[in-house]
């Protein structure tokens, strides 16, 4: 049994142990038992965020030691593809009311938004991402430089 699946099991127990007490004790007891099941759920609460704050303290002191950049909870794979589905979603009827208002321009004012905003998010998130892109003139011809 993992951890977890001990704490959930105590926690199930405890539940069970104060419907148990109040069917006992009838209705008069009903507050103080709730108060006190609720008193073990904060604690169990407390100590899980007591422990992810203690991981998370311990993560920037290994990136800090470590001399790289810390990162950030928007760095998560889930949140990336979560805006990239919502900027999906909304492009749709962006693209229906742009397109049927103004026709083409419209079409493309709106992918032009909504492109401006990804390239927004994902320079946020990759603060790193666009530093090698640098415009190299010379002569009659431009480069781009990587």
């Amino acid at each position: 049994m993992t951890g977890m699946d001990a704490r959930d099991t105590e926690l199930k127990k405890e539940l069970n142990a104060t419907l148990q007490a109040r069917r006992e004790l009838g209705d008069d007891y009903e507050s103080a038992l709730v108060d006190s099941f609720m008193e073990k759920v904060d604690q169990r609460i407390d100590g899980a965020v007591e422990r992810r704050l203690r991981r998370q303290l311990a993560e920037q002191q290994m990136v800090a030691a470590r001399g790289t950049r810390s990162p950030k909870s928007t760095d998560s794979f889930g949140e990336r593809f979560g805006f990239g589905i919502v900027s999906l979603v909304v492009a749709i009827p962006l693209s229906a009311i742009g397109g049927g208002v103004a026709g083409l321009r419209g079409l493309l004012v709106s992918w032009i938004g909504i492109v401006g905003i990804n390239v927004v998010q994902a320079a946020r998130t990759n603060p790193g991402l666009f530093r090698g892109w640098r415009r190299k003139t010379s002569n009659d011809e431009d480069k781009w430089q990587d």
